[in-house]
């Protein structure tokens, strides 16, 4: 039986007790503490007890005995709290949920056609933390939509058109004494990021405090735009400019290939530029976008929202009218039952004016969009970084950091370890808040951390090569220690449909979390190898070692047999 069967069965049961007008999908089944007596609650009787003018307290007692008698797999039911009817289940229920967690996987996006837009870096700008973040977070909720039988197709989008690439490639041309495309090779290609941020860096100061500088980068972005729409490669500054945007996605591919992250797509500002200035000055004539000042804005106030410029009064496309081209472009290429774009929180009012202005002549693509928003990482001291500013803290540098701390902490810079340890400090806090990446706690074996859970996973696989005999085919007659842990194992299912539904990972890094130290205490307790009942915790320890390696391959974290 799974959890959702026994809800149902629930449900059934409240419906006969109560009337069959109620609304059944009030009803909230919820673990209980292992300190508290039952493994479930219900709610039922609190849910109701208005709507029937009746005490909640004397429905839940109600209900208890009804459910008692009429609900396969309930061994006792009794009134707890304010009216919550706990539920202790029988150990043969306990033994077959165990026995199918690993493998119950949730059905809600079956054959979804899922676009997952993610990560997102500037070309002729370096990658941040950020990204990282970003690229992390995208991993593992994509990771839930495939095991919810979504058809994922994973994107990237970035700009390589814009003012930023015209600051970077003004400073270039300057750091280079002119036009001069041949003096690139004399850059070390272990340098080419830095070198690209330094002047990133060097050129925003320019274009802040010189009107002179300021004047020619602004000429140069609409050159940059020539060199696209002209298709231009043989110019000195098209070949600054394509050999510098190759240099860029090198850069990116080699820091994916690092982490993991794998796109089936790119695309570039460039691309979606086009589309999106088409679109726009379509809507213009229609009504949906305004002229003002010479621009072509939407007017976001009617809709609680505020005006934002789509087509700048030189004609060019602002990241507005990319958008839509994106979303334009991604809808040609998939025709998507849901779009997920992740973005750090700072672009959230801004989205919402793409897609409002969007939904007015294509609500079906508006519609189907779903923005995901995280925090930003901070440096130390609560800093917000800032390209522009150089006060940044490169991915690159994230890595190295948590590799030298597990050095230290641990006498190893594997990285399987590393990665781990910053990817589960990543996901292990809900998505939207702020959050400061320590590294020697990240790669703690003590705490709540990924090298802790890889660790434990090892351990078991180690525990089960060890053994002389074979696990049990089935989980009979548990014991209290072994029902608790079995219990515990259970549970994995919901998690992951609670996981797929709010697109939350770090539900999955908090159970792994107290499955581990479940599994530890019951390990203290109970000796596994030699004891009379070695096959049935032997069966256990499997059950237990593949949730783990599941649920950290969902997190896109490495369970190695050995560490």
């Amino acid at each position: 039986m799974t959890l959702e069967k026994l809800r149902s069965q629930i449900a059934s049961v409240v419906r006969q007790e109560l009337g069959d007008d109620l609304d059944l999908g009030k009803i909230v089944l919820s673990y209980v503490p292992e300190s508290m007596a039952g493994d479930f609650a219900t709610n039922a009787a609190m849910v109701y007890s208005k709507d029937l003018h009746r005490p909640a307290a004397e429905l839940a007692k109600e209900l208890a005995a009804a459910i008692e008698k009429g609900v396969e797999g309930v061994a006792h039911a009794e009134v707890a709290g304010p009216g919550f009817v706990n539920l202790t289940l029988r150990n043969e229920l306990v033994a077959e949920m165990a026995m199918s967690a690993p493998h119950t996987k949730p059905t809600s996006l079956a054959n979804k056609d899922i676009v997952a837009e993610y990560s997102d870096p500037n070309p002729f700008k370096v990658l941040h933390v950020g990204h990282l973040y970003t690229s992390v977070v995208g991993d593992a909720i994509g990771n839930l939509m495939s095991l919810a039988g979504g058809n994922v197709h994973r994107v990237n989008f970035g700009g390589d058109v814009g003012r930023h690439v015209a600051i970077t490639m003004w400073a270039i041309i300057r750091e280079l004494g002119g036009q001069h495309p041949e003096k690139l090779s004399e850059i070390p290609e272990s340098a080419r990021s830095k070198w690209m941020a330094a002047r990133y860096v060097s050129g925003t100061k320019a274009f802040e405090e010189d009107d002179a500088a300021k004047a020619q980068i602004i000429e140069l972005n609409k050159m940059i735009y020539d060199i696209h729409s002209k298709n231009d490669h043989e110019s000195s500054l098209a070949q600054i400019y394509w050999t510098c945007r190759t240099w860029s996605y090198e850069y990116f591919e080699q820091f994916y290939d690092r982490i993991g992250s794998h796109f089936e797509k790119y695309y570039p500002e460039s691309e979606t530029a086009s589309l999106g200035t088409k679109t726009v000055l379509e809507q213009l004539d229609k009504g949906v976008y305004k002229k003002s000042d010479g621009a072509v804005v939407f007017e976001g106030e009617p809709y609680g929202l505020h005006t934002r410029v789509f087509i700048t009064s030189q004609g060019l496309p602002t990241y507005e009218a990319k958008d839509v081209g994106l979303i334009m472009t991604k809808w040609q290429d998939y025709h998507f039952d849901l779009s997920v774009v992740i973005t750090g929180s700072d672009i959230t009012d801004y989205m919402k004016v793409v897609l409002q202005s969007l939904k007015q002549f294509a609500p079906e693509l508006a519609d189907r969009t779903r923005h995901i928003t995280h925090g930003n990482v901070k440096l130390a001291g609560g800093v917000k970084m800032a390209s522009r500013k150089g006060n940044f803290l490169a991915a690159v540098d994230v890595l190295d950091l948590a590799a030298e701390a597990s050095e230290r902490a641990n006498g190893t810079k594997d990285p399987r370890v590393v990665l781990g340890a910053v990817k589960y400090a990543f996901l292990k806090s809900r998505i939207g808040a702020d959050l400061v990446f320590i590294p020697e706690e990240s790669v703690s074996l003590d705490g709540n951390s990924g090298p802790y859970l890889q660790y434990a996973y090892a351990r078991a696989r180690t525990l089960l090569s060890k053994a002389g005999a074979k696990p049990a085919d089935q989980l009979d007659d548990l014991t209290d220690p072994e029902r608790i842990l079995a219990l515990k194992v259970s549970q994995y299912p919901d998690v992951l449909e609670r996981s797929v539904a709010d697109l939350l990972p770090h539900y999955i890094a908090t159970y792994l979390y107290e499955l581990a130290q479940t599994f530890n205490r019951f390990y203290e307790g109970n000796r596994v190898i030699g004891d009379p009942r070695e096959r049935t915790r032997l069966r256990l320890v499997e059950l237990y070692s593949e949730v783990l390696r599941e649920s950290l391959r969902l997190l896109g974290i490495d369970a190695p047999d050995h560490l």
